[in-house]
């Protein structure tokens, strides 16, 4: 008996590990869509966010409609922090960046997210990190650097947009470390869309504040029907699908190691944009690659100090 709960256990792993690599292939893959979205469709920062996830919000409401209220008003707090974490504040401060500062500063400082996380889950838990955990989260951190820096931009100080973009990675890792509490309390489609819902919520006054006229007749536009394809694959996959799966695997595999899983996201753009944009890749991508498939396993190696973070 006890062989077969080890032996399903171990399936679970598997399976979460598979979803960490899904979603952070689906994220990926995002910048390309929100690319299209904001530049020949015009959108602004804050309206990609807001009907993005606007709409995974009433889908995901179609579904859940009948459990509205969180357990406690403690939980609705939480909920409230850490969907304003993963998303207004995450999302509008990441874009905003972009305007101050390069794409790759935005890029790099963003990809700190996972280091943040183990940094605070020492913090908050009073738990040592494994060494071993450490030097791989490096080493996948270094990875991303030079897929970012490959097609030869430079690393540039510009104080404004970088600390937003700092700002960014940080909120995310309180989003990681908030939502850590109430997981295993409620189903993902009920935090996800408690999530959806204080991250539009938060966002609707900067959406009304914007001088741009809104751009949503767009997606009605019969001769263009790449922005609603583009906008569709936003919503379905990279929020609504994501955000479900993305909550259930830091359930199985605990803060760290689900965040690590984000280092794949350069991988996953760069080879995207190879075969839909036609950019090259370069060698030092191909390093990178290396160095962060490499520290994920050599962080893996280690489960002593992940399972000291799963208390």
């Amino acid at each position: 008996m006890k062989l077969g709960n080890a032996s399903k256990s171990k399936s679970i792993i598997i399976l979460a590990h598979l979803g960490a690599l899904l979603t952070a292939s689906a994220w990926g893959t995002s910048f390309l869509s929100t690319k299209v979205l904001m530049g020949s469709g015009g959108f602004t920062p804050v309206e990609v966010f807001v009907y993005r996830f606007m709409a995974a919000y009433l889908i995901l409401l179609l579904f859940t409609f009948k459990k509205i209220k969180s357990n406690s008003w403690r939980d609705e707090l939480t909920f409230m922090l850490s969907g304003i974490c993963s998303g207004s504040l995450y999302f509008i401060t990441e874009n905003y960046a972009l305007k101050l500062t390069t794409t790759g500063n935005v890029s790099l400082l963003a990809s700190l997210s996972p280091i943040f996380t183990t940094i605070l889950v020492a913090i908050m838990y009073r738990q040592k990190i494994k060494p071993g955990v450490i030097i791989g989260s490096l080493v996948a951190f270094i990875g991303a650097g030079c897929i970012i820096f490959s097609h030869g931009e430079s690393l540039e100080i510009r104080p404004a947009g970088d600390l937003l973009a700092l700002l960014a990675a940080l909120s995310w890792a309180v989003y990681t470390m908030a939502i850590k509490r109430v997981l295993p309390l409620y189903s993902g489609f009920f935090v996800t869309r408690k999530l959806f819902f204080y991250g539009v919520v938060s966002a609707i006054p900067l959406l009304c504040m914007q001088p741009e006229p809104l751009h949503l007749h767009l997606f009605f536009d019969i001769s263009e029907p790449s922005y609603l394809m583009n906008f569709l694959f936003l919503v379905l996959i990279c929020s609504l699908s994501a955000y479900v799966i993305w909550n259930e695997v830091m359930k199985i595999l605990g803060p760290v190691a689900a965040n690590n899983y984000l280092y794949f996201q350069p991988i996953v753009t760069m080879v995207a944009a190879y075969f839909i944009l036609g950019e090259d890749i370069f060698l030092l991508g191909y390093v990178g690659c290396i160095l962060i498939i490499g520290g994920l396993i050599y962080s893996d190696k280690f489960p002593e100090g992940i399972k000291l973070l799963r208390r």
